[in-house]
């Protein structure tokens, strides 16, 4: 099994439609502002369901709401149960879940009183291992829906306007563009541009809960054909299990007047998509690589969208050439000799996710509780596994940098940074400590046999 990249993508055939009230800013207020953290191209925003403080992702790929992740959580209250089942992209089978109505959910002080939404009890479906920050579920549509959604990720913060009193002259920097509503998600269209120079036209799913530049479906028909040079990857996870696919590189994606050169790009298997009875005439879909150029501003009740590019703009798309994907998995002690120390306890800040305790001892030894980082998944014939790394290694340390100080996506630009650079893994396997070394490939400019 490949396992690379791990990448949020969610598309659901659900059931039944869920209605309920809107969500509202409380009156006379002009804008709700949210402010997100940006993690592996994911806009992660706090949300409150029925009191309780969680963390989203804000997926406008996704219909309805859904909660998971929360087995440890002390105590969430959902209301109106009942059971059904679930399927979208990946491999695997459907799925139990709760469907709930009548529920309280917040984002600032924009509130639906009546919301519903599903819930997944399924303990294997959690990002947060992936991402290095807790994550309790997805929303999109229903706050698409009700606002004019100014989404800034140069400053990382969301905006939500009153679609009635919301003056679109501040807009004037902004190129416009129609946008398709369709089932609950927003299509544009762009074109993208082949190594034979054609230029195909295609229609795109804006999926700001896909951590990826962009997904493309095979139909050489149409003109949407896989590039030469590509390579066998696993592209992320979906609540039906894992998807894989082919990895490669565009000449460009245009979307209205913006060229991006030399865009990365996937083809996942149609395996994947077993669950989706019809995906109509769109051709893939737009994820938070692309969108993260943009300052956008989302207005589904006129279908359009406004976009401006910002300082991420030119920033070069990331492969993970290494062919090795991480995790965390529970925390760890390690022990370090220190100058002066006291015999206290200190623990790290609130908001670390896996979050850090260290504990200083009279011997001047600190023992220290830290994330553990693990090879989660490996790519056949990638330079990690030439090298000898196996799923499972514990990393300890890269280029004499101890892991532990660093976030789990900082680590993965650590290991990726540069081609052609020789990359050394201090890991621990079977309570060993071994050092390994690779140079990283850019296999796009390796000629295929």
């Amino acid at each position: 099994m490949l396992r690379v990249s791990c990448i949020t993508c969610f598309l659901l055939c659900l059931g039944g439609v869920l209605y309920g009230q809107k969500f509202q800013i409380p009156p006379g207020k002009k804008f709700e502002k949210i402010n997100f953290e940006l993690v592996n191209n994911l806009m992660i925003v706090p949300v409150e369901v029925n009191g309780a403080k969680l963390s989203f992702i804000l997926d406008s790929g996704v219909s309805s709401p859904i909660l998971f992740n929360i087995t440890n959580q002390d105590s969430i209250q959902i209301n109106d149960v009942s059971k059904i089942t679930l399927r979208g992209l990946g491999e695997g089978e459907p799925m139990e879940a709760l469907k709930s109505r009548n529920n309280i959910v917040k984002l600032g002080n924009a509130a639906n009183f009546k919301q519903s939404l599903f819930v997944v009890l399924d303990k294997d479906l959690n990002f947060s291992t992936s991402l290095g920050i807790p994550v309790h579920g997805i929303i999109g549509y229903d706050v698409f829906e009700n606002f004019i959604v100014d989404v800034n990720y140069t400053r990382r913060y969301i905006k939500l306007y009153n679609p009635d009193s919301y003056k679109k002259e501040k807009l004037t920097k902004h190129q416009e563009l129609p946008l398709a509503i369709y089932k609950k998600k927003a299509y544009l269209t762009g074109a993208i541009l082949l190594e034979d120079d054609s230029d195909v036209p295609v229609k795109l799913l804006v999926d700001t809960g896909s951590s990826d530049a962009l997904w493309l479906f095979h139909d050489p028909e149409k003109g949407v054909k896989i590039p030469e040079k590509n390579y066998d990857d696993f592209l992320g996870k979906g609540l039906s299990g894992d998807i894989f696919g082919k990895r490669t590189k565009l000449k460009g994606v245009r979307v209205g007047d913006f060229l991006l050169k030399d865009a990365k790009a996937a083809f996942p298997f149609r395996e994947s998509f077993s669950a989706i009875k019809n995906l109509g005439n769109r051709n893939g879909s737009l994820g938070g690589e692309v969108l993260k150029r943009f300052n956008m501003v989302f207005d589904y009740s006129n279908k359009r969208i406004y976009l401006k590019k910002n300082a991420n703009f030119k920033t070069p798309f990331q492969y993970n050439f290494a062919g090795i994907a991480l995790q965390h998995n529970g925390l760890r002690y390690i022990s370090e000799r220190i100058t002066n120390a006291q015999g206290i306890v200190k623990s790290g800040n609130e908001k670390d996710t896996f979050g850090n305790v260290q504990i200083l001892m009279g011997d001047r030894t600190r023992l220290s509780l830290v994330p553990e980082i693990i090879v989660s998944g490996i790519r056949a014939g990638s330079p990690a596994e030439e090298a000898g790394l196996k799923e499972g290694d514990i990393i300890l340390a890269v280029n004499g940098k101890r892991v532990h100080q660093y976030k789990l996506q900082e680590i993965l630009s650590m290991i990726n940074q540069k081609e052609g650079k020789k990359v050394r893994l201090l890991i621990e396997r079977y309570n060993r400590d071994l050092l390994f070394s690779f140079v990283v490939k850019d296999i796009f400019k390796t000629k295929k046999p």
